[in-house]
């Protein structure tokens, strides 16, 4: 776990949802008649480059809730993700090879639910020697559909070979991928009232990729006041060690549709430390203890909020009072 201000890159549940280009939003199917998780909705697959496919498919809800998504290249589990993942690349693939890969859920008690629809993908040939990239997209357009969707459509690019496929970003996070005769898409799971700043990238079959096109800025309709996103059960404590003193902090991650990696804790209403966790974040009970300073007495205003899997900051927590070398305020 590294505790600085670098971003990692975060798997995000944000996908597809349009006819043209597939499905991969984050409602799904529930249980079925016996209990157990239903299968998978909106499962697709696209060849990211001659040895890689991105798989994405749409959340399941079950009671007992789902735990972990197995993917599956023909009969072989070949990828196991967290129940807040709803995508992921597939590599070390063979050029110029077909494969069929399923997804299904497995709930927390270990019951694993039938396979959602096979779908294919072929992987392009493997090309020697290519080191040129494609040239960036043209021209991004957007707009949104409703206040949890956008719409984006941009102009191909080219390459000596072929476009394998295109990424999409939010920010600096890759959020989704098409195929390359795809020149469009909709995201999903965004938050009303919301700035977004999208981008795309071309990729060849060699993994070459374009510099990103140009920028387009979007703001979903609507209002979202944050109080939804922010971590709840928030505590924050002190204590002392080695003639230092620290503040121990314990919260409940937010419900958000994916992992959250990245939290910003503010000090008297200035941003303090950021912790990001490079894998195995927390998804039920967090905790977070760091230095500040060696007097009895001092008063701190803490409070925490986290980085969402759309790539914006939620809303912050309750604000907790802790002086040092006192009990919790």
């Amino acid at each position: 776990m590294r505790r600085d201000s670098v971003l990692v890159h975060r798997s995000l549940a944000l996908c597809a949802a349009l006819a043209l280009v597939g499905s991969c939003g984050s409602s799904g199917g529930g249980e079925d008649a016996g209990g157990l998780p239903a299968a998978p909705t909106g499962v697709t697959a696209t060849a990211g480059s001659s040895t890689s496919v991105h798989v994405m498919w749409n959340a399941v809800s079950a009671n007992p809730r789902v735990s972990v998504y197995e993917v599956y290249r023909g009969t072989t589990e070949v990828e196991e993700v967290p129940a807040s993942q709803h995508m992921v690349d597939v590599t070390r693939l063979t050029p110029s090879t077909s494969y069929v890969f399923t997804v299904r859920a497995r709930d927390t008690e270990g019951r694993a639910g039938p396979p959602g629809r096979r779908v294919r993908a072929v992987t392009p040939a493997a090309v020697a020697a290519d080191d040129t990239a494609p040239t960036r997209p043209g021209k991004l357009r957007g707009r949104p559909v409703g206040g949890r969707a956008v719409e984006l459509s941009w102009s191909a690019s080219r390459d000596d070979r072929a476009v394998a496929s295109y990424d999409v970003y939010q920010g600096t996070v890759k959020i989704h991928s098409v195929g390359g005769g795809q020149t469009a898409t909709v995201v999903t799971g965004l938050r009303p009232g919301t700035h977004y700043t999208f981008t795309v990238r071309a990729r060849d079959a060699a993994d070459n990729l374009s510099p990103p096109g140009s920028a387009v800025r979007l703001t979903t309709p609507g209002s979202d006041d944050g109080r939804g996103t922010a971590p709840t059960a928030f505590r924050a404590t002190s204590h002392r060690g080695g003639g230092a003193y620290y503040l121990d902090l314990r919260w409940t991650p937010p419900r958000t549709g994916g992992v959250v990696t990245e939290y910003q804790i503010s000090l008297d209403g200035r941003v303090a430390t950021s912790l990001v966790y490079e894998g195995g974040a927390p998804r039920d009970r967090a905790s977070y203890s760091f230095y500040v300073g060696r007097d009895a007495g001092v008063r701190f205003h803490v409070r925490i909020r986290a980085r969402l899997p759309d790539g914006t900051w939620g809303g912050f927590s309750v604000e907790r009072t802790v002086i040092t070398g006192a009990a919790d305020g």
